[in-house]
């Protein structure tokens, strides 16, 4: 059997391979604190659950329009003008089974064979994935520690040549936690609408943000913004509801179209039960309660993580304002050995961390090897268990 060159390219994650590892280990009764979780670790609301519950009572458990249901739709046209004072007609809408769908789709509508897509490094491990599969070419800015790993005007305008089409951007960011400004937005649009470009923006964390930040959308920044931005989000993050594949975008309306029509094709309608538990979570005023209190209890944790981490030598954190995540410089420990494993990099790092006991993901998988990603979306008593490994991990290395 011959596999196309395209799929055969395609990367395995690192992420489910630490993690296999893990689950590995715990099966054979060892001790694992894993900080590579990519989802909230509460359970999907009560409300939810039962809106789901009755969609099955009522036998709603037929095909649905492929780019989603009307309601789902109108929900996600009031959740774009109450959030982000976006307006949007249903038309423009198009629900997916999940975010990363509507980012494939997304891509797939904009992208012809060769077409330049910038991904600020370090970047979601699946943007490149998804560009080279829809027969683009990535193009890699590197954003250093010293503007807190995000893209400035100045190197997007650098990158753009005649064969760039899009950005794809994301705030608040996984895997660094940061949320660009408003200031920081508006300097990047500027520069797309001097060189006529799209923007894909992921906005998925959009809810989970800290300290007083502010999510703004790229889209609403000016009118040419909104004809040439694609916004991306879902139920997964907001909603503790990452198993039930609820993804939406907003679109210029011929994308939107041609969107649909792709996804006729593909995936056809999304989980029908799903959409109709998706519409109840964006409608219930219950919804604005359990993300207030996610967030709250997401923040605890973040402060904790992150002082802590300061405290350890040798390591550099960088202090997250967005998303469940902190992002961490540990390249200070590079050439170190442990338990006859070198230490040259981050997979290297995360192997030897496996030893003690630690789960966490290697920054190679981001782009940016010389660090690692711990999510603090485990409970308090893991996360201060799996700092105290970490730390004795740190300091054997240096012993």
């Amino acid at each position: 059997m011959i596999v196309s060159k395209k799929v055969s390219e395609i990367s395995p994650s690192l992420t489910l391979e630490i993690t296999a590892k893990a689950k590995k280990m715990k099966a054979e009764g060892i001790s694992v604190i894993g900080f590579g979780a990519g989802e909230p670790d509460f359970n999907t609301p009560e409300y939810i659950i039962n809106s789901a519950k009755k969609a099955l009572d009522i036998g709603f458990t037929k095909y649905t329009p492929a780019s989603g249901t009307v309601e789902l739709k109108k929900a996600i046209v009031n959740k774009f003008l109450k959030d982000n004072g976006l307006v949007y007609d249903v038309n423009q809408i198009v629900v997916s089974s999940g975010a990363k769908s509507s980012l494939y789709h997304a891509i797939c509508a904009i992208i012809n064979d060769e077409d330049e897509v910038i991904i600020p490094s370090p970047y979601w491990l699946t943007y490149p994935e998804l560009v080279n599969l829809a027969g683009g070419k990535c193009v890699f800015v590197e954003c250093g520690a010293e503007n807190s790993y995000k893209i400035t005007a100045e190197q997007l305008k650098n990158a753009i040549t005649n064969k760039t089409k899009c950005l794809i951007l994301n705030s608040p960011n996984n895997p660094t936690g940061v949320v660009y400004s408003k200031e920081e937005l508006v300097a990047i649009a500027k520069v797309c609408e001097e060189k006529g470009i799209f923007v894909i923006s992921d906005e998925i964390y959009e809810k989970l943000i800290y300290e007083n930040e502010v999510h703004v959308s790229i889209a609403t920044l000016s009118d040419y913004m909104k004809e040439h931005t694609i916004v991306v989000n879902g139920v997964s993050k907001s909603y503790s509801m990452t198993g039930w594949r609820i993804g939406y975008l907003a679109a210029p309306l011929a994308i939107a179209k041609a969107i649909s029509s792709m996804q006729s094709h593909t995936t056809s309608n999304p989980c029908s039960i799903s959409q109709y538990a998706s519409t109840t979570a964006l409608e219930d005023e219950e919804g604005d309660k359990f993300i207030a209190k996610m967030q709250k209890v997401f923040d605890e944790r973040r402060k904790y993580m992150y002082e802590r981490l300061t405290k350890i030598p040798y390591i550099k954190p960088l202090q997250p304002k967005g998303a469940f995540y902190v992002f961490i410089d540990v390249s200070a420990l590079y050439g170190k050995e442990f338990n006859g494993i070198k230490i040259t990099g981050s997979l290297s790092f995360a192997d030897a961390a496996l030893q003690c006991g630690i789960a966490l993901i290697p920054g190679v998988a981001f782009g940016e090897d010389k660090c690692i990603r711990l999510s603090y979306s485990i409970s308090m008593e893991d996360i201060e268990e799996g700092l105290n490994r970490f730390e004795n991990f740190v300091n054997k290395l240096n012993a």
